[in-house]
């Protein structure tokens, strides 16, 4: 038996960090939408108890390591599975991008065999199971448009924002996101109106969303990798009418209104990168059906 799910990129239109938590972790409040640059989960049952890892991404590890390994070991030992199954991801989403490829592969593979063995699950219930594994995969699993508050696993809904072109930018660095989280500066940092942010959004404001846009993180990637600024300076240089670094980084976005500016944007940022995307905003939350 074969399921294939479809595992979309997030972005961050807000993101703020209030204060560093007892248990090591930060409390966040963010707002992120899916956009449709997805990878692709395929999950085969196997004759035998194994799960299996497959991917032509040197970046991607094939082991407990990788987030979807650790969502089907979760779910066959919550459940006492003894069934096998072969992960197959096939990457569009660039890998420590701050786009949350990884977590959204989980959150495939969760929806994807919530289906293949017939568990029953409802979304609620996968999205908890979801919040064991990392921090974003529980908005994952929904998709769409949502706050996210605690570590980022605590989800509240809210509407999609008006449809407009994203054009992403990634160098060719990593960046990890504990060393910009231990960088950050808490005390120094001004935080964006994320409930601004949420109001602009119900009201379908355009233009107040690109005013309102807000990242905490950007300083601290910005100063340690200075060629995340200059795709920042170069998107704006070439029209797009907001942007803004997407988690921690590396990726830059733009949101674009019309399709008409969009060539400019795109074509002006092949100059600067080897991986420049152009995509809509999804919004829209999955369904299990």
């Amino acid at each position: 038996m074969r399921v294939l799910e479809k595992a979309p990129a997030k972005i961050n239109l807000s993101l703020d960090v209030l204060f560093k938590r007892k248990d090591g972790f930060h409390e966040v409040k963010m707002i992120m939408t899916t956009i449709d640059l997805a990878d692709r989960v395929e999950l085969v049952s196997l004759p035998y108890d194994e799960i299996r890892i497959i991917s032509h991404n040197r970046f991607v590890p094939d082991d407990h390591r990788n987030l979807a390994y650790q969502a089907a070991k979760l779910l066959k030992e919550r459940y006492g599975i003894r069934k096998g199954v072969s992960i197959s991801i096939t990457k569009t989403i660039p890998v420590a991008a701050g786009l949350a490829g990884g977590s959204s592969d989980a959150a495939a593979t969760l929806r994807g065999l919530n289906r293949l063995w017939n568990l029953g699950l409802s979304i609620d219930e996968l999205a908890r199971l979801g919040a064991e594994i990392g921090s974003d995969v529980s908005f994952c699993v929904y998709g769409g448009t949502a706050l996210a508050t605690g570590r980022g696993e605590i989800i509240h809904h809210i509407d999609p924002p008006p449809h407009c072109w994203v054009v992403l930018a990634k160098p060719t660095i990593g960046v990890s996101t504990a060393d910009v989280y231990k960088n950050l500066n808490i005390d120094s940092i001004k935080h964006p109106d994320v409930e601004g942010m949420i109001e602009a959004i119900k009201a379908g404001d355009y233009d107040q969303i690109c005013r309102l846009m807000g990242n905490v993180l950007e300083s601290v990637t910005l100063h340690m990798y200075p060629e995340v600024a200059n795709i920042k300076d170069q998107m704006k240089r070439f029209g797009a009418d907001a942007v803004l670094m997407s988690g921690s980084g590396p990726t830059v976005f733009g949101l674009v209104q019309y399709e008409s500016r969009l060539p400019r944007v795109y074509n002006g940022l092949r100059g600067f990168c080897d991986q420049v995307f152009a995509v809509r905003m999804l919004g829209e939350r999955n369904s299990l059906d």
